[in-house]
């Protein structure tokens, strides 16, 4: 009796090719105080309810992948709390870097890794640390950017923009792709950076231009070749980590070459040389979507809807406020009073109190460089 004949993969569904890898990285220094180097902003509950930012990720993504094809790329300092809020996470699909490198290695490892389980394996890259209302929607949004992708494209999700936001980037859609679906997806003309207020009222006003969440979709193989034609070296180097990744040799490999990767974003390796080349199209879903990138944008994200100017987290934040609106976030047994101010933020934590506006939220960066400058690292 001879075996089987191997089922060739192209005969399962592109779908069930898929792995999701969620890249959970970064502090998210704009949200200093309360996301720090030991509490990253993927770790928190920005929203109130009671799961981490990770932990939703998760669990949006569980209806499009089971658990062994979802896979978390942190640094090794986080592995303890990332396995903790994640219990269902299998081991040879927790990857861990020994310091950051951005998303360019993060991602490209992944790939190198599911490109030797499977040449024909479908990566789909979903950070951490974004807020996504609509499952429905986005199931459906991957659901026909996997189906590009495994005909060869570099797939990305496309937020139709609510207002003229100037904390995001920018996709210039092109010409639509009735090829590829129906509707809804397009060719990718350019990536913009975040806008000017003016510029970004332009985009909304006149269409065609659609807020970048930053989620990539493609083949393994086609997104690290893409990725050795702006960065060999980096490529090169991932694939060599890959190849050793599961054997006694991984730890030794892995310091070997990690140390010496560039660090460079995915938009500037994979992304805009991909939409340049015209190999990249974008599906325009139509969930809501917020990178939650300050304390105004958790403010905002707090509020829509609910009747109230003032957000409030915390368990246990006590707060008095008179003609106030912002957000208070309150790690402290204190009463916080707020009397006649307008888009406030104060966060109160054991050893650290910010007070600021949600017009200059995005400033709190410029405060946590320069404390790593004049010696207050301890505090980050």
């Amino acid at each position: 009796m001879t075996d089987p004949s191997p089922v060739d993969a192209r005969t399962v569904p592109a779908i069930e090719r898929l792995t999701c890898v969620i890249p959970a990285g970064g502090v998210g220094s704009r949200l200093w105080p309360l996301s720090r180097a030991n509490a990253p902003k993927f770790l928190l509950d920005l929203t109130g309810s009671g799961d981490s930012l990770l932990r939703a990720t998760w669990d949006r993504l569980t209806p499009i992948a089971p658990a062994d094809r979802i896979m978390v790329v942190t640094g090794s300092a986080h592995r303890e709390s990332v396995e903790a809020q994640l219990p269902e996470l299998l081991v040879e699909n927790l990857v861990t870097e020994s310091e950051p490198k951005d998303s360019s290695a993060a991602i490209g490892l992944a790939a190198a890794i599911l490109e030797l389980r499977d040449p024909d394996a479908i990566l789909g890259s979903f950070a951490a640390d974004h807020v996504i209302r609509g499952n429905v929607l986005f199931e459906r949004a991957i659901r026909t950017a996997v189906q590009a992708a495994d005909q060869g494209h570099i797939a990305t999700i496309g937020i139709h923009p609510s207002h003229p936001a100037t904390g995001f980037g920018y996709i210039e859609s092109g010409a639509a792709r009735g090829d590829l679906a129906p509707f809804d997806v397009y060719d990718v003309t350019s990536f913009v950076e975040k806008p000017d207020e003016q510029t970004a009222r332009d985009y909304v006003e006149h269409g065609g231009f659609l807020w970048n969440a930053g989620m990539f979709i493609a083949r393994a193989t086609v997104l690290l070749d893409q990725m050795a034609l702006a960065e060999p070296d980096l490529v090169r180097s991932l694939r060599e980590i890959a190849a050793a990744w599961g054997t006694d040799q991984a730890a030794s490999v892995r310091e070997r070459l990690w140390h010496g990767l560039p660090k460079i974003a995915i938009d500037y390796t994979v992304a805009e040389p991909a939409a340049a080349a015209g190999k990249m199209v974008c599906v325009a879903a139509h969930f809501e979507w917020d990178d939650v990138g300050d304390f105004a944008s958790v403010a905002n994200l707090l509020t829509r809807g609910r009747g109230s100017d003032l957000a409030v987290l915390g368990d246990g934040a006590q707060v008095l406020s008179d003609a106030s609106s912002g957000i208070v976030v309150s790690e402290s047994d204190r009463l916080v009073a707020l009397v006649g101010v307008e888009d406030v933020v104060v966060v109160d934590t054991a050893d650290v109190l910010l007070v600021t506006s949600k017009a200059h939220a995005q400033d709190v960066k410029n405060l946590v460089t320069r404390m790593r400058v004049t010696g207050g690292g301890h505090l980050l």
